[in-house]
């Protein structure tokens, strides 16, 4: 199988180059100097030459605060490309996961969102992902969308190496609390995505993935300081105390029973991919 990466610089993307060298697929992994995804001609040109059998799509616009004032950019790239992938998958009869998030959720569920639930986005960002989901599965029925959350890595910048540069800087600092969801490890979302791809004829449509277990970003960051070994005084704080450009879902977390149903998926609990991450960082 020939499969594309695209948005290949990013986490997930990086991720995935290590996935792929014990891998019997061929992987073609691209950012925006090899492939740009917004020019439809670019993407069938490509999917043509190389033959490929299935798209990753991992190329977003993720500054969810500047995506309220750089919308036209937002939607290019979140909206725009992966219609002009899932129109190339179309025509080639390849499968396309799109990489999605929980932001297409307004937060005021007290119980885990499913796939079925219907979605409420806050953010330009969320209204952006939310609408290519709906293009991408109805332009390509070999589409699986994936909606992920609080995505970290070794890889790029996230929420792990900020708040261990920040609590190696500062004796004290605030977190949000009244933010709840679940952190993901990029390495864990990656061998899921290659598990569904090798799975024979499954069964398309919308999953959530993320690790198990429930935490606020106040848990995530006591967290990382204790198996970081640092030791920031860390104060509670509210949404409120710290207000964004963006708004964003109090309770974004999400049940995961349809994809560990549909392909036997083990999912680890987040704290211990937390350990997995900082003992490579």
């Amino acid at each position: 199988m020939n499969i594309l990466v695209t948005g290949a610089n990013g986490q997930l993307g990086n991720e995935l180059r290590l996935l792929a060298k014990k891998s019997q697929h061929t992987f073609l992994f691209t950012d925006v100097s090899e492939l740009n995804i917004c020019v439809p001609e670019a993407v069938n040109l490509f999917f043509k030459i190389n033959n490929i059998n299935a798209c990753i799509n991992c190329a977003a616009y993720t500054a969810v605060d500047k995506a309220e004032t750089e919308q036209e950019l937002a939607y290019a790239i979140n909206v725009t490309g992966p219609e002009n992938l899932a129109k190339a998958c179309a025509a080639n009869n390849a499968v396309m996961v799109q990489v999605s998030t929980d932001f297409v959720f307004n937060g005021t569920s007290s119980i885990p969102y499913t796939e079925d639930v219907q979605i409420d986005p806050l953010s330009i960002y969320g209204k952006t992902k939310a609408e290519a989901e709906q293009l991408v599965l109805t332009l390509n029925s070999k589409t699986f969308v994936i909606r992920t959350a609080w995505l970290y890595s070794t890889f790029g910048g996230n929420f792990v190496k900020t708040m261990l540069r920040l609590g190696n800087e500062r004796p004290e600092l605030g977190v949000i609390f009244d933010q709840v969801g679940t952190p993901t490890y990029a390495a864990d979302l990656a061998n899921a995505i290659l598990f569904m791809l090798n799975k024979d004829n499954p069964q398309y449509g919308i999953y959530h993935y993320s690790n198990e277990g429930v935490a606020s970003w106040f848990d995530f960051a006591k967290a990382i300081f204790e198996y970081g070994n640092l030791t920031p005084k860390v104060k509670s704080i509210l949404t409120s105390d710290y207000p964004t450009p963006a708004k964003r879902p109090h309770f974004s977390v999400m049940d995961k029973k349809k994809i560990k149903k549909e392909f036997g998926i083990e999912i680890p609990y987040w704290k211990d991919s937390l350990k997995t991450c900082l003992e490579l960082i």
